[in-house]
C-alpha cells in the first residue's frame, strides 16, 4: 500500500489531514508565500497547497467569470489568472525545500502538461481541480506518474465521477480520494451539500472521501467540523494571511486563527468521545456505589422471619445486597434480629 494512503487510514475521526490551499494569496511574493506556510504548519495544517498554472494556457481571452464580483471584481478568468501566474519551476522548488525544512507537505495542482512534469520532482501525490474531472489528457498524464490521485469533485455528476474514476483505474491509478466540493465562491451554508460525503462512502467503499470547502469560515468552523464528523478523511480549505482582503481566494479562505479553532473544537470532541468500550471509568467508582441500591429493611425485623417483598426495599447506597437478586433471597429467613433501614448482607441470611 502507498506510504500516504496508509497514513491516511490510520488516522482517527478527529485528525483529518488538512490542505491549506494557499492557492495564488501569496499574490506572486515568496514572502508571503513562506509567511502563509509557517502560519499554516503552527496551527496545525498538514499540507499546503499551491496552484501551478499560466494564463496564456489555462484560459482563452474570452473566458467568462464565475465568482462574486462583488468580492473580486475582474470579470475575466484570463485576466484574472494573469495577474498572478509569475512562479516558476525554481520558485516551487524553493517553496517545497521550505516546506520540506518547516515538516509540512508541498502540493501544488497542476493546470498544464509542464505543471504535471516539473512538480512530480516535488510532490507525494497530485491534486486535481474541479474543473479538469473531464480533462482526460492531463489525468492521463498526472497517472503516468504513478502517484495518489485527489480529485475535487465541484460542479460534477455521478456519472462523469464514475467515468473519471474508471478512466484512471484503467490508466493503472490505484489510489483514487475523492473530495466533495460545491464550485462557488464564496459556498452559501444552505448550499453546502455535506450529506454528498455520506453519498460519496456509500457509492465508492473503496475510495477516500474528503471535503474541499468554499463555506465563510465562522467561529464554529462548522462546515469543516461536520464534514469531520461524515467522515472526511482530507479537509480542504483556502488558506490566507488576511481575510479583509477582497480580491483572489482570500474573502472565502480561513487565516491561521481559524485552523486553530478548528483543531481546537476536534481535540474537545476527541476528548469528550472517549473510548469504545463500556466499562466504569475511574472517577465513576464512588457513584458507582453510593449512587446504587441494595435491598433495605422496611421494618424491624425478628431473627428466622422469612423474608417477603414487602420487608424490603430498594435505597442508596449500593454496598449491600443488590436489588436485581431480590429473588434469590425472598423465602429465606435472617439469623438475627434487625432493624428498620438496615442494609442487608448475605451474611445475615441462613443458608
Amino acid at each position: 500500500m502507498n506510504k500516504f494512503i496508509k497514513s491516511l487510514l490510520s488516522r482517527d475521526i478527529f485528525n483529518p489531514y488538512v490542505i491549506a490551499e494557499i492557492g495564488v494569496n501569496h499574490e506572486g511574493s515568496i514572502k508571503k508565500a513562506k509567511l502563509m506556510i509557517d502560519q499554516a504548519k503552527n496551527s496545525g495544517a498538514d499540507c499546503v497547497k499551491f496552484q501551478s498554472y499560466k494564463a496564456d494556457l489555462l484560459a482563452s481571452k474570452n473566458s467568462p467569470y464565475y465568482w462574486d464580483i462583488k468580492k473580486e471584481k475582474t470579470k475575466s478568468q484570463y485576466l484574472l489568472f494573469k495577474k498572478f501566474d509569475n512562479f516558476d519551476v525554481n520558485d516551487y522548488r524553493e517553496l517545497a525545500n521550505y516546506c520540506k525544512k518547516k515538516s509540512i507537505d508541498f502540493l501544488s495542482t497542476p493546470f498544464d502538461s509542464f505543471s504535471v512534469d516539473y512538480l512530480d520532482k516535488f510532490v507525494k501525490f497530485f491534486k486535481v481541480a474541479s474543473a479538469d474531472l473531464t480533462n482526460y489528457p492531463l489525468l492521463e498524464q498526472i497517472a503516468k506518474k504513478n502517484k495518489p490521485i485527489i480529485l475535487s469533485l465541484g460542479a460534477s455528476n455521478i456519472i462523469e465521477i464514475k467515468e473519471t474514476v474508471s478512466f484512471l483505474k484503467k490508466k493503472n491509478c490505484k489510489n483514487i480520494i475523492l473530495l466533495h466540493c460545491i464550485l462557488n465562491y464564496p459556498t452559501e451554508f444552505k448550499n453546502a451539500n455535506l450529506n454528498k460525503i455520506d453519498f460519496l462512502q456509500k457509492k465508492f467503499k473503496n475510495n477516500i472521501i474528503g471535503y474541499s470547502d468554499h463555506t465563510l469560515p465562522d467561529s464554529h468552523m462548522t462546515s469543516l467540523i461536520l464534514s469531520v464528523l461524515k467522515g472526511a478523511k482530507i479537509i480542504e480549505k483556502h488558506f490566507t494571511y488576511n481575510k479583509k482582503l477582497s480580491g483572489n481566494d482570500h474573502y472565502h479562505a480561513m487565516d491561521h486563527q481559524d485552523l486553530k479553532v478548528f483543531r481546537d473544537i476536534l481535540k474537545r470532541y476527541k476528548t469528550i468521545s472517549g473510548s469504545y468500550t463500556y466499562n466504569p471509568e475511574k472517577l465513576e467508582n464512588k457513584a458507582r456505589i453510593n449512587a446504587r441500591r441494595s435491598l433495605v429493611l422496611s421494618q424491624d425485623i425478628k431473627k428466622n422471619t422469612v423474608l417477603k417483598k414487602n420487608h424490603l426495599i430498594p435505597k442508596r447506597p449500593g454496598n449491600g445486597i443488590s436489588p436485581k437478586e431480590i429473588n434469590k433471597i425472598i423465602g429465606k429467613k435472617i439469623n438475627k434480629d434487625l432493624k428498620e433501614d438496615y442494609i442487608l448482607k448475605y451474611k445475615d441470611i441462613k443458608d
